[in-house]
């Protein structure tokens, strides 16, 4: 089979925990031709059909110069046989945009996962409020007000932007206030963005869970992203230790909950993040962790992704 994958620049992989990586090495590991193009080659014409400009490589099992670039083409995207899109947030407007192209190849018989219109229905801080039974007091508001009427309900609050990726713009604020005005301030901009307010969960001492789960069903072990130095926020980019470790019996509930409802609208590999016994994301994009899972467990991610990708086509 060919694949493409619609990724950030190759150049920019780091192969050790890249899991874009470990779905190529996997690709080619079972005698698929690997294809790798950004967002940026995609192009739409009218009298043609959706095509990118896309290099065949070959992952040379070397740690620099880790793969070699065989040929360079312009293809249709419904001519290969998958197409895996893994462009990282942050979900703005060209990536919104993005979708709609691929919307299109799907409509001309591409087959692509996650589904565009899935990605673009479901974003990753907003898509808890559909499953409310499983998440902390939770608000969404633009108002200053509203914020500060829910700290006072709840004491220590966290706030975050609804764009942000890897822990960005995220904000601890204690019982005594201190410095809330100027957060709703740089969060809000005087009531233009939405923020969202979540009551602080102290589990996340003991991580910040990546539940995974591909083609409904969760993988049977997760990564706790663990804070570090005083830090509150436990992702891996903010400087968070991953520890493997199984699912708990409150993660299956979650993610055997989500699993079909979200498989059934197209979304292929689903990242849940789960702190305590409380969902906090959805993470649809470019969900990660699969190396660092393999790594520590043996449980081999990327070859489930990969017989789950086998069986939907």
């Amino acid at each position: 089979m060919n694949i493409l994958f619609i990724a950030d620049p190759l150049e920019s992989f780091k192969i050790y925990k890249d899991t874009t990586f470990s779905m190529m090495r996997e690709t080619q590991k079972r005698g698929h031709q690997v294809v790798a193009c950004k967002m940026t080659d995609v192009r739409w014409q009218q009298g043609e059909v959706v095509s990118a400009q896309v290099r065949d490589i070959t992952l040379t099992g070397q740690a620099d110069a880790w793969f070699k670039q065989t040929a360079t083409r312009r293809a249709n995207l419904k001519d290969f046989d998958a197409v895996i899109m893994r462009t990282d947030p942050p979900f703005d407007s060209e990536y919104f945009y993005a979708t709609h192209l691929l919307s299109q190849a799907e409509r001309e018989g591409a087959k692509v996962f996650n589904s565009p219109a899935a990605l673009r229905n479901h974003p990753e801080k907003l898509a808890i409020l559909e499953f409310a039974q499983f998440i902390a007091p939770t608000l969404v508001t633009r108002s200053d007000a509203d914020i500060r009427a829910f700290h006072a309900t709840h004491g220590d609050i966290i706030l975050k932007p609804l764009d942000g990726m890897g822990g960005m713009g995220i904000f601890k604020v204690g019982a005594d206030g201190l410095n809330l005005g100027a957060i709703i301030e740089t969060l809000n901009r005087d009531g233009a963005q939405t923020v969202m307010v979540q009551k602080f969960l102290p589990g996340i001492a003991q991580g910040d869970k990546r539940v995974l789960l591909i083609g409904g069903k969760p993988v049977p072990f997760c990564l706790a992203r663990i804070p570090q130095g005083g830090e509150v926020r436990g992702n891996l980019a903010a400087g968070g230790k991953g520890v493997a470790q199984p699912i708990s019996a409150r993660d299956r509930e979650i993610a055997e909950t989500l699993g079909p409802i979200l498989a059934a609208r197209g979304l292929m590999l689903v990242g849940l993040d789960i702190i305590g016994d409380s969902l906090t994301e959805i993470n649809v994009t470019s969900p990660t962790c699969f190396q660092e899972i393999t790594d520590q467990t043996g449980c081999d991610v990327a070859a489930l992704f990969m017989d789950a990708i086998e069986a939907a086509l």
